[in-house]
């Protein structure tokens, strides 16, 4: 266990704030393939890892295709080293199934094991210890339920009924944030894939992906202190998402626009990175790794930013690399 003279909603709230802390916050999140679909086995591995490494806040690590499980989607991982899930085929196969699309019950099913989870790992970890569960956008729902490729078929050719099937998933989801509610978590992680240029364009994304996320972001629990957003794609749509409502972001910060920098001077909380899963955490060395997490921070003046990946991180990360990380920050108290 490391020594802390702040404990984590302080560190967490300062940062966010600008202000000073002990130290920089830090957090690594990776999936648990094979025991996530045990309840009490994926609870426990949820429970160790964080034990071993005493993150300041913990994701539950749900498999992309958590929240369209029930629709009848068929899923398995075959050794991905990211350790999710695919979708073994697609449910959506024509438009018109869009509009068959029905709002699922959160306490059943692969909702409700995902909702027992929280409260196993929040029943063995310390009340202190910040629980984020991953919300997936309407969006990156439907892909999993038809393909990326017929998804954007669709939205160019029958959008009337995309936009159907996206209230359906939004009615669904925000289900799901109220049954939420009722668990300790500290906030969401807000997951978007198709805010990003070679996805969509600014204005395909303003009609299918703006007003959903704003809709999912609107009822979030007021006791939700930590909601964190995270952008896939290269190319961000950083002046479309800019403004929600969140208190920290991720995106890709190593080959695109935004830097930490930059998106640190557009966005009011915390920028969430200074991390590459592959080539700082699967590829590097201790050593390198904590030049690399102390070169980040200094671009940013080690204000405004909690140490992360830019996503979930691979399974085959070496441990001493993890120790790395976890140690790299320790090297911050007194100065952040």
């Amino acid at each position: 266990m490391y020594n802390a003279s702040m404990n984590r909603r302080e560190r967490l709230e300062n940062t966010i704030a600008g202000l000073r802390t002990d130290r920089v916050p830090v957090a690594l999140w990776r999936h648990f393939p094979g025991d996530d679909q045990r309840v009490a086995d994926f609870a426990a591995s949820i429970v160790d890892y964080q034990r071993r490494f005493d993150w300041d806040f913990v994701v539950i690590p749900a498999a992309s295709t958590y929240s369209i499980a029930d629709y009848s989607v068929q899923t398995s991982w075959s050794g991905d080293l990211m350790g999710d899930r695919q979708v073994l085929k697609p449910i959506v196969e024509r438009s018109l199934d869009w509009t068959d699309i029905r709002t699922l019950d959160p306490e059943r099913g692969e909702l409700g094991k995902h909702m027992e989870v929280i409260r196993l790992v929040a029943d063995q970890l310390s009340e202190e210890v910040p629980l984020l569960m991953p919300v997936y956008s309407p969006l990156a729902q439907a892909e999993r339920l038809a393909g990326r490729s017929l998804l954007l078929q669709h939205i160019r050719t029958q959008p009337d009924r995309v936009r159907s099937g996206l209230n359906a998933l939004t009615e669904s989801t925000l289900r799901y944030l109220e049954a939420l509610r009722r668990t300790s978590i500290s906030g969401v992680f807000y997951i978007t894939e198709h805010a990003t240029h070679e996805s969509l364009s600014e204005a395909e994304y303003a009609v299918f992906g703006l007003p959903y996320d704003r809709k999912i972001l609107a009822e979030l629990s007021e006791r939700w202190w930590l909601n964190l957003l995270q952008v896939g794609g290269a190319s961000p749509m950083f002046n479309l998402i800019k403004d929600y409502p969140v208190q920290g972001v991720s995106w890709r910060t190593f080959d695109n626009k935004p830097d930490l920098p930059q998106g640190k001077s557009l966005i009011l909380g915390a920028v969430c990175g200074g991390l590459n899963g592959w080539d700082d955490l699967q590829n590097g060395t201790p050593s390198t790794i904590r030049a690399t997490v102390h070169g980040a921070l200094q671009t940013v003046n080690e204000r405004r930013m909690i140490v992360t990946a830019e996503s979930f991180i691979p399974l085959t990360v070496p441990l001493s690399n993890l120790r790395a990380v976890r140690a790299a920050v320790e090297l911050t108290r007194g100065s952040a």
